[in-house]
Order: C-alpha cells, then sequence, then structure tokens
C-alpha cells in the first residue's frame, strides 16, 4: 500500500472509523507530521482538531532511533531496547529535561491562549503519520487515559505488526491500514512525504478553531472548509475541487439533491466527452444530479502514462468523493466510468466506507481495476459494452465472473466501442438511467439545494 500523501491518508482513516462520523469524536493529531492529516480526519468525521504534545528521546548516536519518549506532565516512556545501564538513563533523563522544555515552548506556539481541548467523556482518537518504534504514541496515549477519555483510539496509516502488539496495551481500539513486514521507515510508504513546518501546523489548527473564516477563493472549496460547506449544500455550475495535492475543475448539476452520479472519464477524454455529457443529460432529466471532471489537470494530461495510472485516477475519484461527502453527507452517490475511468471506479468502490450505492460502466477496462478489487466489489455494478466490441466484450466478461452476484452484463446491438452507430448511445444511457434509478437512494437530501 502506498499513500499520496498524509492527507490522502487522513481521509482513508476516515474511511476506515466511518462509524464514528457524526459523534463528534476529539481528534488528537501528533506534531508536527500528523496535523494535515488529522485536519482531513476530523474534516471527514465531523470532529474537532487538537494536538497531543509528546516528543521522542532520540539515541545520542542516532537522533532518529527512539529510545523513548516524554510527554507534556514529565512522564518518560523508555523502550525495552533502551537497556538499564546508568550512562543510558542518565542520558534519558537528561534529554527527556531538553524535550520537555521543547514541548511547553511549542504549546505555547501553537495553541496561544488556550488550554488543550479537554478529553474527558470523549471519544479520543490520536493520529499519527505513521509508527515506527510507537514510542511517542504510547507516551501520548498515557497521557491522555489519565485525563479519562470515553474511548481511546490509536489511527495510523502504516507500522509494523510487532510495534501495534505493544500498542494494544495502552488504547481501547487500534486502526492501522497497512502492516507492512519488510517496514523500515514511515516515509517509504508514501509518495510525497515532505517536512511539516511550524507555520503549516499554526495555520492548520488556527483555522480549526469555531468561528474562523478562511480566505478561500470564490467556489472554492479547501481541506478546512468542508466541514462549513455542509450546511450550505450543492449548487450547480461550474466548480473548483481543492483536493490534497491539486485543484480539479468540473460541472456539477445538483438533480434532485437526493441522488447523484459522479463521472470518471476514460484515457484521452475530459468533463467535456460528448458521449459522457448525453448520459449525463438523460440522467439530469430522470432527476438524477451529476458531476463531470477533468481526472488530470492539462499538463498532467500531456503526459501519455498518467492517463493509464489507473492508482493516480482511483484517487482523483475518492478525493472528489470526498469533497462531496464532506458537503452533503447524506447524498445518495453512484459512479459511471468510461474505458480507464472504469476501473478507477470500481478501485474506488471497493475503497470507499461506506460505497457508493451503484456503478455503471460503459465500454469500459473493468479488468484494469484488477482481480483483488473486482472480487471485492459489492454494490450493484452494470457493464454495458457493444456487441460488436469483441475484445473488450471478452474482457467484460471475464471481469464479469470476479464480480460475482453484483456484477450484470448488458450488450447493446450493432454497436462498437464508441458507440457511435444511430440509437447505441441513446440504448446504452437509457439502460444507465434505469440501473442509478433502480438502485440509488431516494430518501436522501442535501440542505439548501
Amino acid at each position: 500500500m502506498l499513500f499520496h500523501d498524509r492527507i490522502e491518508a487522513g481521509h482513508r482513516l476516515a474511511r476506515a472509523l466511518h462509524a464514528y462520523q457524526g459523534r463528534s469524536p476529539l481528534i488528537l493529531a501528533i506534531p508536527r507530521g500528523a496535523v494535515p492529516m488529522g485536519r482531513a480526519l476530523a474534516d471527514d468525521l465531523q470532529g474537532e482538531l487538537d494536538v497531543v504534545m509528546v516528543r521522542k528521546i532520540g539515541a545520542p548516536y542516532n537522533p532518529e532511533f527512539a529510545l523513548g519518549a516524554v510527554d507534556e506532565s514529565g512522564w518518560v516512556y523508555r523502550n525495552p531496547w533502551a537497556g538499564g545501564d546508568p550512562a543510558t538513563l542518565k542520558y534519558i533523563e537528561s534529554e527527556s529535561r531538553v524535550q520537555l522544555e521543547v514541548l511547553r515552548r511549542r504549546r505555547a506556539q501553537y495553541t496561544p491562549g488556550r488550554a488543550p481541548v479537554d478529553p474527558a467523556g470523549r471519544i479520543v482518537i490520536v493520529v499519527d503519520d505513521g509508527l515506527a518504534t510507537g514510542s511517542t504514541m504510547i507516551a501520548a496515549l498515557h497521557a491522555l487515559r489519565g485525563r479519562k477519555p470515553a474511548r481511546l483510539i490509536c489511527a495510523v496509516p502504516v507500522a509494523p505488526p510487532d510495534v501495534l502488539d505493544k500498542i494494544g496495551a495502552y488504547a481501547d481500539e487500534v486502526v492501522c491500514l497497512h502492516t507492512p513486514a519488510d517496514f523500515q521507515a514511515v516515509g517509504q510508504f508514501y509518495r510525497h512525504f515532505d517536512q511539516v513546518d511550524d507555520a503549516e501546523v499554526i495555520d492548520v489548527l488556527r483555522a480549526s478553531q469555531p468561528g474562523h473564516v478562511a480566505a478561500d477563493n470564490p467556489g472554492t472549496v479547501s481541506v478546512p472548509a468542508q466541514v462549513r460547506a455542509a450546511s450550505t449544500g450543492l449548487k450547480g455550475g461550474a466548480v473548483h475541487m481543492r483536493l490534497a495535492d491539486v485543484t480539479l475543475e468540473g460541472e456539477l448539476h445538483p438533480g434532485d439533491g437526493q441522488r447523484l452520479v459522479v463521472f470518471a472519464h476514460g484515457s484521452g477524454s475530459s468533463r467535456q466527452s460528448p458521449r459522457n455529457r448525453y448520459v449525463a443529460q438523460v440522467l439530469n432529466e430522470s432527476g438524477i444530479g451529476t458531476l463531470l471532471f477533468d481526472m488530470l489537470t492539462e499538463q498532467e494530461d500531456q503526459d501519455y502514462e498518467r492517463r493509464f495510472d489507473i492508482d493516480l485516477l482511483t484517487q482523483r475519484l475518492l478525493g472528489v468523493t470526498d469533497w462531496l461527502r464532506a458537503q452533503a453527507p447524506a447524498l445518495s452517490l453512484g459512479y459511471f466510468g468510461a474505458s480507464t475511468g472504469a476501473a478507477a471506479a470500481l478501485q474506488a468502490a471497493v475503497a470507499l466506507r461506506p460505497p457508493v450505492d451503484a456503478v455503471v460502466s460503459r465500454g469500459g477496462r473493468p479488468d484494469l481495476a484488477g482481480a483483488q478489487a473486482l472480487q471485492r466489489v459489492t454494490c450493484p455494478t452494470l457493464l454495458i459494452v457493444g456487441s460488436l466490441d469483441t475484445e473488450v466484450l471478452a474482457l467484460n466478461r471475464k471481469a464479469l465472473a470476479q464480480i460475482g452476484p453484483a456484477g450484470k452484463l448488458v450488450q447493446i446491438p450493432g454497436a462498437t466501442h464508441l458507440f457511435e452507430e444511430p440509437g447505441t448511445l441513446e440504448q446504452a444511457a437509457t439502460v444507465a438511467a434505469h440501473w442509478f434509478a433502480q438502485h440509488l437512494r431516494g430518501e436522501a437530501s442535501i440542505e439548501g439545494s
């Protein structure tokens, strides 16, 4: 498993922790790296963000190798391998005082003029960007346990299995997305693992405070603004969706405000695809909302390999889905994928928690999602293929066998791959509209639609 960056990892953690959404969990991030991740997690779970201050006690010969950790109270956790010889104990005692002073300085810097949020009686989720030795997480959990949270949860994207075994003694629940046996360092599991500086931590925490108004560009929803946008509902027209790594352009039609289909276009295409726009029009006429968006920027689209990077396209689709759900949590969602977009739609459908309610593939390449993803598909999935598109038809039949009972294949008579023959695209659009009308939930509502 490879995470794009910390924010994307935070969104994935939120899907694993969806049972706590809407229960006002307190998300406590370990500075500095986990703070942007904590922001994404708090937004998705509709929780409150703060920091828990702990510091690693690095070895004198290698500061990155943790002998232990210290919390704000001065309590020190010592790793078993640190040993108990007098020289090491003296060093840990001395270094803990140094790190305790750093903690006090940073607390004053990060949360000036206010006390830490009280965890008593709260569902508390402690998040870090990964665990190497687990020292800082153990110190954080120990510090919080004495403040009587209702439930204490450790949430991390990646950690070695033996470290998680230690953590379990300090938390009520441990959530970890990836436990590789070949663990060497946290950063090896991220495409982008840039240092987070104090200024970014301060900005994220300041934006998290009640009453703070972010200076976002009109029409743009940034990560800190996603929860605020939930009360405004979805508005039709051009949208600018700011994700973790990029801003994507789209065109939104809210429809009846209850059901919406997100389009994932094929390689070399865009939100301007005439075939997808026609299908979207048919869905709109039946009251179903649609979002067409560019999965790649103009510059990215010049790189031919990116058009076939299914993992990247999947993460873009997941990011856009997170953007939608932050504004309209009760929305019933479906995916419509064409060509490579179908593979991204199926991978995203498997990764989402809760999942989308239906998927339709038109002339798609579901096989590119991989057998592992296809075998995990549970939402109703319709594969639409032209009867004369023989090669793709064979690939779809093979994919259907892997999907199992959740899948169905429909052939459009006389159609080739692009459904250019008279009446064939209309038939495909009508079949898709019936599928979504049957499987999307009509009782959901969006405020302000």
